[in-house]
């Protein structure tokens, strides 16, 4: 389970590679970034950076997905 962060402290390095290797395969197994974000007090965009550079294939955006009708 990941921990809460301190709020704007910087998370480099080691930290960085630990944080991304617990957060990936909960990403993966359906946990969405918002979720993820809030759980470890950090950003969407953080999360979201995090998970691209440690090569996490990111879903697409939600939303609207029926089809209209031919």
């Amino acid at each position: 389970m990941a921990r809460t962060l301190a709020r704007g402290t910087r998370v480099t390095g080691a930290e960085r590679t630990r944080l991304a290797a617990e957060l990936a395969p909960r990403y993966a197994a359906g946990e969405s970034i918002r979720d993820l974000a809030a759980e470890t007090g950090r950003s969407y965009g953080f999360i979201y950076n995090v998970l691209k550079e440690a090569g996490v294939p990111l879903r697409g955006r939600g939303g609207n997905t029926r089809r209209r009708k031919a």
